[in-house]
């Protein structure tokens, strides 16, 4: 059986390290496949009891926090987690990938030290959301660049295809452009001049511009937009269902419907931002996946499952 290790970096989480250790215990649980490397604190892992055989542990007492200098603190000479943990898997051939729920600027700067594929210039993270016409709609990006030019944004656009092409096997993935109107005239500078590439673009299947009301609606297969626009949407449509689904199941209660309780049900499952929340690197050597800060040790394990299902995909990192 082929050796499988995946990394997970215990620090930077808002819930802290010890529950990234029960996450990487519930991955050690699920797939008795694989095994785990784990950059943090060595006795805090010690400490842990983990099944002996299955874990190995990459020391790093210091991660970088939201208030630090991400590139500074990579040039720094003190061991930061994330970093240890990417340069491990550019070293490990059995490594298959890195999740983190830490800061999302270090692990940025350190996948394009580390892991940066040869045919990419700057990698972005996608999410993967569910769409209303029962597939999935590809983000990108969602957050690892903030400030970005049209030409970025267009290879944004080949990224996410490419994506969606190999792991969904769709033949041409319609992209869209997030945009305040559906009109080609919309939008701020950005939109505008990345319309205008997109629409001449080979390669792509460009369908024009997506409002932000339809950005689930299945319109398009990718939805492309800057950094900061996309972690608005995601975050958005996060605290949109959760708020939906809390409705329901307040009307339930108060009003004695028994159906509630099944489309409650339906609704958790088709919008579980906990198994749904992680980004994916787009443009790395190996998966690197980003979870939000408040993933729970599920969300962990989840990230962990995604992970292992797209090192399977041998083409996704051809």
């Amino acid at each position: 059986m082929e050796k499988r290790e995946i990394i997970i970096d215990l620090l930077g989480s808002d819930l802290g390290p010890e529950e990234m250790l029960e996450g990487a215990r519930l991955v050690l649980e699920e797939s008795p496949d694989v095994s785990v490397a784990l950059a943090g604190p060595k006795a805090l892992i010690e400490a842990a009891a983990l099944p002996e055989g299955r874990y190995r542990i990459i020391e790093a007492e210091k991660t970088v926090t939201n208030l630090d200098n991400p590139i500074e603190a990579f040039y720094s000479k003190e061991p930061v987690s994330v970093f240890k943990a990417l340069e491990e898997a550019q070293r490990c051939d059995d490594v298959i990938g890195v999740v983190s729920a830490g800061n999302t600027g270090a692990l940025f700067a350190g996948a394009i030290r580390f892991l940066l594929s040869d045919k990419t210039v700057r990698p972005c993270i996608a999410a993967i959301l569910p769409n209303m016409q029962g597939g999935f709609t590809c983000l990108v990006d969602t957050g690892a660049s903030i400030d970005c030019g049209s030409a970025q944004l267009v290879d944004f656009a080949h990224r996410g295809s490419d994506f969606m092409r190999r792991l969904y096997k769709l033949d041409s993935p319609r992209v869209g452009l997030l945009s305040n109107g559906a009109e080609p005239t919309k939008g701020n500078k950005l939109v505008k001049e990345t319309h205008a590439l997109l629409a001449k673009e080979e390669g792509i299947n460009f369908v024009g511009n997506i409002e932000g009301n339809k950005t689930l609606s299945g319109l398009c297969d990718v939805l492309v937009c800057e950094g900061f626009a996309g972690n608005q949407v995601l975050k958005n449509s996060e605290g949109m269902a959760v708020n939906l689904i809390t409705e329901i199941i307040k009307y339930g209660k108060t009003h004695n419907v028994p159906a509630a309780k099944e489309i409650v049900g339906y609704l958790m499952s088709r919008f579980d931002f906990a198994s749904l929340g992680a980004g994916i690197m787009l443009g790395t050597q190996k998966v690197v996946m980003k979870c939000r800060g408040s993933s729970n040790r599920t969300a962990i394990k989840n990230a962990a499952r995604i992970l292992t299902n797209l090192s399977d995909n041998k083409t996704l990192y051809e």
